[in-house]
């Protein structure tokens, strides 16, 4: 499988995370505690399930985690050496250029999520996200209508807590050997079928909407040994559901959340460009059109 994408797209803040997560072997220390912050200062300690307990709420979550004991194991370590909490996440494209109002209201959304963090947790929380540029190719998109996307992705996080990654450049930096077993593999019926609703919307490169589902599964299956190398120690995050688990990293635990606020679920990329996602008003709701029927409805993302 090839990733290559055409002209190099890079992000000025991209850094060997390897490096960083190879000091993450000590021990699990859960019977430890830090100072949590009060009004004027830190003064009581806070645990590692305090901490989990955080963001790990129905304002954010939408159905239990995945892996739940390894996600606790990860908050430990990264609390013993009085680090952030990491977060990983994919981060993905439509058919616009720039990014809308939808994407900026989900990255005040994770932001707050992460502030829930830092509220009891002074070193607070770190969140990666991985724009998936070979998704965009696959799905026909222009090398310039990634390359402009993806900048505006990188303008629009400068000043906050996420550090931005292109997946294409991660996928190549690992080195993996090809694999012929993904491949050839095909997805199970039941996700095929998942998949090629997403592709009919989604799809506009070669070939039939089938041929591009599978094509997208594929991917995933190289992908996910890339995201599990490249970040060992991090909690990945999706606004999908668990039914496409299949598709995410095997070894990392997994928080499955909302995408906006609770009750969206829908990628904000794919999301109309005016959609704010706020609650409508008891009265607005008869006119409201497109914003309720949106409610939870999250399909898999191509």
């Amino acid at each position: 499988m090839r990733y290559d994408t055409g002209a190099p797209v890079r992000a000025a803040r991209e850094f060997d995370y390897a490096d960083q997560c190879s000091s993450l072997n000590s021990p699990t220390q859960r019977g430890c505690a830090f100072p949590a912050k009060r009004t004027g200062g830190w003064a009581r300690t806070v645990t590692p399930e305090q901490i989990l307990k955080s963001f790990s709420t129905r304002a954010f979550r939408r159905e239990k985690p995945d892996k739940p004991e390894l996600m606790l194991e990860f908050i430990a370590q990264a609390h013993a050496r009085q680090a952030p909490i990491p977060f990983v996440q994919y981060w993905g494209k439509g058919l616009r250029p720039m990014l809308a109002t939808p994407e900026y209201a989900c990255l005040d959304y994770l932001d707050s999520m992460m502030s829930r963090v830092a509220d009891i947790y002074e070193p607070g929380a770190e969140f990666t996200l991985v724009f998936t540029d070979t998704h965009a190719a696959l799905n026909g998109h222009s090398q310039a209508s990634i390359h402009s996307y993806f900048q505006d992705l990188v303008l629009a996080t400068r000043g906050r807590r996420f550090k931005i990654y292109l997946l294409g450049n991660l996928v190549n930096a690992a080195g993996l050997p090809p694999d012929e077993t993904a491949q050839r593999q095909l997805p199970p019926p039941d996700l095929l079928a998942d998949l090629r609703v997403s592709a009919a919307k989604w799809f506009k490169g070669e070939g039939s909407v089938d041929e591009g589902a599978i094509r997208y599964f594929q991917a995933n299956m190289v992908e996910r040994k890339v995201m599990e190398r490249s970040f060992p120690r991090s909690i990945f995050v999706t606004f999908n559901g668990s039914q496409l688990k299949s598709l995410f990293p095997e070894s990392l635990p997994i928080f499955y959340m909302f995408s906006l606020r609770h009750g969206i679920s829908d990628k904000p990329w794919f999301l109309p460009a005016d959609f704010t996602g706020r609650r409508p008003a008891l009265n607005e709701e008869s006119s409201a059109g497109m914003q309720p029927a949106l409610e939870a409805r999250g399909g898999p993302a191509l």
